[in-house]
């Protein structure tokens, strides 16, 4: 039988398992990126490890979130990663460069190569034929040190591709027409491959889109075949040379196969709060728009940028909308100025604004009160933009710039004739704001500057055979990591400080939940289906963890975060019968026995001591992830040398 793309590449970094789906699998990493807002907290967790040098092919340290300083915070984070990275053998890519996806793929992405970073996106990395993952920041620090990186091997989704996009619809429309197709929880578990004859006529730039947006699936990665489209890609970044082809095998088998017409998608809309909630932009046309922001890591390439500019080229924006721009990577930024794009966006009336994930994150440019916001982004989560009453939808850059201009939700199509951008045979190449970092002999001598924000880790305590705690929290389906640990302009700075972050923890849930778990001294959680989807922030396990948080029993968890609590040393558990969730209330005194021989088996019962009912849980973990939660989490698991 054949391989498909992912399987090749899993076999060729292969340390320890079988490629059968469900079980556990060690991978070797060839590259890790980081981001500021889990850097620091990554970079912490690797000097804990005391190794001195990273040991992986390429690390990337990228200044991409928290560039909105207002005070010391920020500032200080970035100066401790810029010196660990020079002290440990990191690249480190200065505030303004770009969003760390968008900079990776341009610089450093590498066919055939594994990379994980510290960040739920990282997947953008499969557009080059890449097999990227999104993981916590633990795991990242594991993999710099040279340990390998462990994943229940995933089963195998093949999108076949078919046609032409017409005018006007784009990769973001393909990404909206998967996540209609299989919803927020539908890759869980899964690597999308995607492939077929439709595959050609997509650029690298279009496939990121595409694997960027697969992490909206839940699935494990997405990825596309190495190609002649690929080759150019990296010959106009001057990295021909990184060129390996890649394809499927034609008898490589699948779980499941789902067939996708481009010339039969059309404009789509995700509109709110969840980026799954599909229609097509007809359907809602004619809804006042207040605010429009194209970028992120998701929309903001070259060609994104060229399109939209050649859309608002000698027109004005509505007045009734704030339009921001944010290029995604100083490259792409360069080159707008140089070709007189730039200068059409300016002229149209929209704002410029950093090389950065910005409004994404809610780190800037807020919507209004109530304000309809249209955003090239990834996600819609209620309060992720930093307005809480905003309606915010996902849309193509097309369709944001059309939309900008009539101040109405409009089908681009409207717009009559077709965009003619294409990529340009060279790429303007300036690596000056990457920062080497000094070679072996000079590091000794680096010395590692740590700011007052930096707070000591939350203290990991093994797993205990009995448990009895009170029922804190009790919450519903797509509980996302916004709301267990929010983003925005407000709490980021404090990402290397888990005291005063975890006044914030599950903020837009139960606002008195930080002082009724400190009350309790230990507690449980208790959540619907998809917990925990969204972000790969850890700061969504480590402080509920500093707040004595020991167990979170769901009807199911996303993928990284289940990887993050049991990195923590926080027990994640299962109902064996959904409907048992209905029987627990806030409040109610539980209680866990035999917890070690339960995960043995695979299996324990929890006692509610309120009500007297007994359920069957399910304690579904690896014989190394039991280890790790004997030991207290993977920092101590590592320590005693399970590296």
């Amino acid at each position: 039988m054949g391989l498909s793309i992912a399987q090749k590449i899993i076999r060729a970094h292969l340390l320890e398992g079988e490629m059968t789906p469900g079980s556990e699998i060690a991978l070797r990493i060839d590259q890790t990126l980081t981001q500021d807002a889990t850097g620091t907290m990554a970079y912490l967790e690797f000097e804990t490890m005391g190794v001195d040098r990273v040991r992986t092919e390429r690390s990337v340290a990228y200044i991409d979130h928290n560039t909105l300083q207002c005070g010391f915070e920020n500032a200080d984070d970035h100066r401790y990663i810029q010196s660990v990275a020079k002290k440990h053998g990191v690249y480190f890519s200065r505030p303004g460069n770009g969003i760390c996806h968008q900079v990776h793929l341009e610089r450093f992405g590498i066919p055939g190569k594994t990379l994980i970073g510290s960040d739920s996106h990282t997947p953008t990395g499969g557009g080059l034929g890449m097999l990227a993952f999104g993981a916590g920041g633990m795991d990242v620090a594991v993999a710099m040190g040279g340990g390998a990186y462990h994943i229940a091997m995933p089963k195998l989704f093949k999108v076949n591709l078919t046609g032409k996009l017409s005018p006007y619809v784009t990769a973001k429309d393909v990404s909206l027409e998967i996540l209609r197709i299989l919803s927020v929880k539908g890759g869980v578990g899964a690597i999308i491959e995607w492939g077929g004859a439709g595959v050609s006529t997509l650029s690298v730039p279009e496939r990121a889109t595409i694997t960027n947006m697969g992490a909206e699936l839940g699935a494990t990665t997405s990825i596309f075949p190495s190609d002649e489209v690929t080759r150019a890609f990296l010959e106009a970044q001057g990295r021909g040379a990184d060129y390996v082809p890649l394809s499927s095998d034609p008898d490589a088998q699948y779980d499941k196969i789902i067939d996708i017409d481009l010339s039969a998608l059309e404009p789509l809309i995700a509109c709110p709060h969840s980026p799954d909630n599909v229609v097509p932009v007809r359907e809602i046309a004619g809804t006042k728009v207040d605010q429009v922001c194209i970028g992120s890591c998701t929309n903001s390439s070259l060609l994104d940028m060229l399109k939209v500019a050649a859309i608002l080229k000698g027109k004005q924006i509505s007045p009734e909308v704030s339009l921001s721009i944010s290029p995604g990577s100083k490259q792409v930024l360069r080159m707008l100025s140089e070709c007189g794009a730039l200068s059409d966006i300016l002229q149209s009336g929209a704002r410029v604004l950093e090389c950065a994930c910005g409004p994404c994150i809610g780190m800037g440019f807020s919507p209004n009160s109530a304000g309809v916001s249209l955003r090239t982004f990834n996600r819609n989560f209620e309060g992720r933009s930093g307005t809480a009453d905003a309606r915010v939808h996902l849309v193509s850059p097309e369709t944001a710039a059309a939309s900008a201009l009539t101040g109405v939700i409009t089908d681009p199509r409207t717009l009559g004739g077709a965009l003619n951008v294409s990529l340009p045979e060279r790429f303007t190449l300036d690596d000056s704001a990457v920062l080497a970092p000094a070679s072996p002999e000079e590091a000794a001598n680096v010395e590692v500057v740590r700011g007052p924000n930096i707070k000591p880790f939350p203290a990991c305590k093994p797993v205990e055979d009995e448990l009895k705690a009170q029922l804190t929290l009790k919450v519903g389906d797509n509980i996302t990591t916004d709301h267990i640990m929010p983003a925005g302009a407000k709490i980021l700075p404090y990402r290397s400080n888990i005291p005063y972050l975890s006044k914030f923890c599950f903020g837009v849930c139960d606002a008195d939940f930080p002082q009724r778990a400190i009350e309790a001294g230990q507690s449980i959680i208790v959540g619907g289906a998809n917990y925990g989807q969204g972000s790969s922030r850890e700061h969504a396990a480590l402080v509920p963890l500093y707040l004595g948080v020991r167990a979170v029993v769901a009807k199911s968890f996303a993928r990284i975060h289940v990887a993050n609590l049991i990195n923590a040393g926080i027990l994640p558990l299962t109902f064996a019968n959904p409907d048992d969730y209905d029987g627990l209330n806030q409040g109610d005194m539980l209680s866990l026995r035999g917890v070690f021989e339960g995960m043995e088996r695979g299996s324990v019962t929890l006692t509610d001591e309120t009500t007297g009912e007994e359920i069957a849980l399910v304690c579904n973990l690896t014989e190394r992830q039991r280890a790790m939660l004997r030991a207290g989490g993977l920092l101590a698991y590592t320590r005693e040398g399970g590296i």
